[in-house]
């Protein structure tokens, strides 16, 4: 009888038969690998490679803020009590004592004050929740300026938008937790954009809060999402995400040597594993001392809430300022049709809050059907060289930016001594001209900088050293760049753009099949 072995479908070396003569781990390790096919895996994706390059971090800065909220969170929840009922604060906050408030301001005052490092890690948990959702926004606009999110990776895209979308809520469900005035505060506005919903806004409304406002289940039900049904969604997207990273192997940047066939880089075991371990313990260390020395949330100074009282300059945390934006410039319209009225200086601003970001999650799917582009796509652009879309990138920034302002009106007011009018009606009016500008000038770089990039392939670098010729004319020595650097300058596609505005053509010098540098056309 002939004996038959196994091989990797990946053209990998069989494995050995266990046998006489091997140790005990490697029995272990092969019964284990003979069930699990844990060797089989190591063999296929520890050698995998990824490229190297600064921005790649941010997505690690989102995955271990993750690790370092689930990690703080699981901490707070054995300390915490997600209940409404009526309690008099005995503890050591001494401004407190005697007032009446709900157990879970209570027991957030326990943990600030009684529970050893208790303020230390609601500080940290708080603070990676800040710098997780600001790590997404800048992550994905990272992808969506590189082009990353081209074929065949738009299913990825919307899992990191769904990342996005949920982190928003998780964090609103998460600082309303405590119940103190200034997320009492945040709830009566989410109160005030339920009713505004036609026909079912007041169900809406009574079913969350479990009765009028503030009801005395908002708590409850905000807890179990918050540590229950959106983490553990996020967590199965997380996998998600990073398994079709490893699917579609990583994008990198053009380059000597990278092509749409290959990725240039590092291993994953043992370069890249070991640089992921240290800079995790980078991020850690970094939020571990932001949230030593920087008070966030100091919800004593607040006060418990109370339906009849409302925060001073109340504001939400930042990536929510641009919902709150929106509302706050919004004009205060009204309209009555068959004996209802339509609160459309709030219900319109709901309404283009997802829309704002519905626009960024379809993105991918509308430029390939613009452009008609249905190829793979392996190498990421330089947005240089895509002046429309870097363009809409940062139609969309500015948008956001300013409705964040908007959002808090009555505090760049106070601070800069105007009117909360003034402010208001910048906002109202540069919410329509900014965005027009800011589109014609990010566009108008973007070929500006191509040009300059023609110049320095076609003609060098300026050394600014002057030389005169024979016949007395003094021209300036330029330095040819070097192979590398024309590769990466000329390795992209001609883009049509300036050939629609200039009647001399603008395409980089074509490359010799053997990539040794422009040619003598």
């Amino acid at each position: 009888m002939s004996e038959h072995t196994d091989t990797d479908t990946d053209g990998l070396a069989p494995r050995a038969p266990a046998g006489a003569g091997t140790g005990k781990g490697e029995r272990v390790a092969d019964w284990l690998d003979g069930r699990l096919g844990i060797h089989t895996l190591g063999r296929r994706y520890l050698r995998k490679v990824f490229p190297d390059h600064w921005s790649f971090l941010l997505g690690e800065i989102c995955l271990y803020s993750f690790v370092v909220l689930i990690l703080t969170g699981v901490w707070l929840t054995l300390f915490f009590h997600p209940s409404m009922n009526e309690v008099t604060y005995h503890g050591s906050y001494v401004p407190l004592n005697g007032v009446r408030m709900s157990e879970a301001y209570a027991s957030t005052l326990d943990i600030s004050f009684d529970v050893r490092g208790g303020l230390l890690i609601r500080q940290l948990h708080h603070w990676s929740a800040l710098i997780f959702v600001a790590g997404m926004l800048t992550h994905m606009m990272r992808h969506f300026f590189t082009g990353s999110f081209r074929k065949p990776r738009e299913v990825n895209w919307l899992f990191g938008w769904s990342l996005l979308f949920l982190g928003l809520f998780e964090g609103l469900f998460g600082y309303s937790l405590p119940d103190d005035l200034l997320s009492g505060t945040g709830l009566r506005f989410v109160d005030g954009a339920l009713l505004s919903v036609p026909i079912v806004g007041t169900y809406l409304s009574m079913f969350l809060f479990g009765g009028e406002f503030p009801g005395h289940d908002i708590v409850a039900r905000f807890y179990s999402l918050h540590v229950l049904v959106i983490p553990g969604i996020m967590a199965a997207l997380v996998v998600a995400h990073l398994l079709l990273v490893v699917h579609h192997k990583h994008t990198q940047f053009a380059g000597p040597g990278r092509s749409e066939r290959n990725v240039v880089g590092a291993p994953f075991f043992p370069v890249y594993l070991a640089k992921a371990g240290g800079f995790f313990f980078l991020v850690f260390g970094t939020l571990t001392v932001i949230a030593a020395v920087a008070s966030i949330n100091p919800v004593w100074q607040y006060g418990p809430f109370r339906a009849d009282q409302v925060s001073t300059g109340a504001q939400p945390d930042w990536y929510l300022g641009f919902a709150e934006g929106l509302v706050r410039v919004m004009p205060g319209w009204e309209i009555t049709l068959w004996g209802h009225t339509l609160v459309l200086g709030v219900l319109i601003p709901i309404v283009v809050f997802p829309l704002l970001l519905l626009f960024i999650g379809v993105y991918p799917f509308l430029e390939a059907r613009i452009t008609g582009d249905r190829r793979e796509h392996h190498l990421l652009d330089r947005p240089r060289n895509r002046p429309v879309r870097t363009a809409i990138g940062a139609v969309w920034i500015s948008v956001y930016l300013l409705l964040l302002a908007g959002g808090g009106n009555d505090i760049v007011a106070t601070r800069l001594h105007l009117s909360i009018n003034t402010v208001t009606w910048t906002v109202r009016i540069a919410v329509f001209v900014v965005p027009a500008v800011v589109f014609v000038v990010t566009r108008r770089i973007c070929l500006g900088l191509q040009l300059r990039d023609r110049e320095l392939v076609l003609h060098g670098r300026e050394t600014g050293v002057i030389k005169r010729l024979p016949h007395g004319e003094y021209v300036e020595v330029h330095q040819p760049l070097d192979q590398a650097r024309l590769h990466t300058l000329t390795a992209h596609e001609r883009p049509g753009e300036l050939v629609e505005h200039t009647r001399v053509s603008l395409d980089p010098p074509r490359r010799t099949p053997s990539g040794s540098g422009p040619s003598s056309s």
